[in-house]
């Protein structure tokens, strides 16, 4: 039987780090996969990764990229055997409000 689960990320990387494992280690098709913000503003997250410090620092303004304005939903169809493995990925990249359907 097919499942769907989604959780809210800080970061755009976070999220994303998740997907490479759930894809990777558990052999979910990327297909079955969206990432999308968790509301309606075009975010990267609520929290900086990497990619939004410049010299130490926050960069000024977005400079083309999404604003941090929410958070980052991941939301994955997979077979109902691997509920669990799919939370733990979740939860072990920061993935929270996980719903499952």
């Amino acid at each position: 039987m097919s499942k769907t689960m989604s959780a809210d990320f800080k970061s755009r990387r976070d999220a994303e780090t998740a997907v490479e494992h759930i894809v990777q280690e558990h052999g979910i098709d990327r297909s079955a996969v969206t990432i999308a913000p968790a509301g309606d503003d075009n975010t990267a997250g609520t929290e900086a990764a990497r990619a939004d410090i410049e010299d130490g620092r926050l960069k000024e303004g977005t400079e083309g990229e999404p604003a941090l304005e929410g958070e980052i939903r991941v939301t994955v169809a997979f077979d109902e055997g691997l509920t669990e493995k799919v939370m733990t990925s979740f939860e072990t990249y920061g993935g929270r409000a996980i719903d499952a359907v």
